[in-house]
């Protein structure tokens, strides 16, 4: 079994940084961190293998420093990672960022595709099913329990806003994972000692195959026109007291602001 498992260097939420030229976020000195969804990503492609066999390979699209997040999913446990790093694709949206990612995964050959539902700096949860539609696979997304995989096949339940759905998918295909799936597993010492030794294939435009057209800012049909920070919501009040004192209160202040 082939996995790749595709992950995410998110920056800091107390350091985001915004390029005012072209309305991009700035990675480059930024403290950054794995993005949270993507351990159970990787989780899930580990259980995987220890239950099948086969090799994990993690790749990630960013910056050299991107590299960090590649080597923590190799102490982790997964077997090999490579890095899409290539100025050209620089300001990538979704749909951009989802080709290049396509064009690694046609590179490396799989059986299945594993993504965190969403990253935290975008939170669009677009790049997986964009993938599946670039590689024509069939996918499933919110999956918070996988009940059955074989080489073939898998069965799965997707989280939905009030139920589950039970959903039956041949591979290959992708799967976009919740946290509800497992508990993703600490780096061992053997890991983080191989992790410091492994030397991480970086790939750019001319080695994935991808056209200049298709990716980074130019290859990008959408942009972010404004960024602004939402206004405060007006004042607030912390209600003291005994919780029949703050009733009273409450219900006071309504009637002065005339809602009841």
């Amino acid at each position: 079994m082939k996995i790749i498992v595709c992950i995410k260097q998110v920056p800091d939420v107390t350091e985001v940084r915004i390029d005012p030229q072209t309305n991009t976020l700035i990675r480059e000195g930024v403290p950054s961190i794995m993005n949270p969804y993507d351990y159970h990503a990787i989780e899930a492609a580990l259980q995987i293998k220890e239950f099948l066999g086969g090799k994990v390979t993690a790749i990630t699209m960013g910056p050299p420093q991107a590299e960090e997040i590649l080597k923590e999913a190799i102490s982790m446990g997964v077997d090999e990672a490579v890095l899409l790093t290539d100025k050209r694709f620089a300001g990538a949206d979704t749909w951009a960022t989802a080709y290049t990612l396509s064009k690694a995964a046609e590179k490396l050959g799989f059986d299945l595709i594993i993504c965190g539902k969403q990253a935290i700096d975008g939170d669009t949860a677009q790049v997986g099913p964009e993938m599946a539609e670039f590689l024509d696979i069939p996918h499933v997304c919110y999956v918070r329990k996988i009940e059955k995989i074989t080489k073939e096949d898998m069965i799965v339940e997707r989280l939905m806003d009030d139920c589950y759905e039970k959903v039956w998918l041949k591979l290959p295909a992708l799967i976009t994972v919740v946290k509800e799936l497992n508990t993703p597993r600490p780096p061992s010492i053997r890991g983080r000692m191989i992790a410091k030794k492994a030397e991480i294939p970086k790939w750019g435009l001319e080695e994935i195959g991808a056209e200049e057209d298709k990716v980074g800012l130019k290859g990008s049909p959408t942009m972010v026109k404004n960024i602004f920070a939402p206004p405060p919501r007006g004042e607030r009040r912390i209600l003291e007291g005994t919780p029949e004192e703050q009733v009273t209160t409450l219900l006071r202040e309504l009637r002065r602001l005339g809602c009841i």
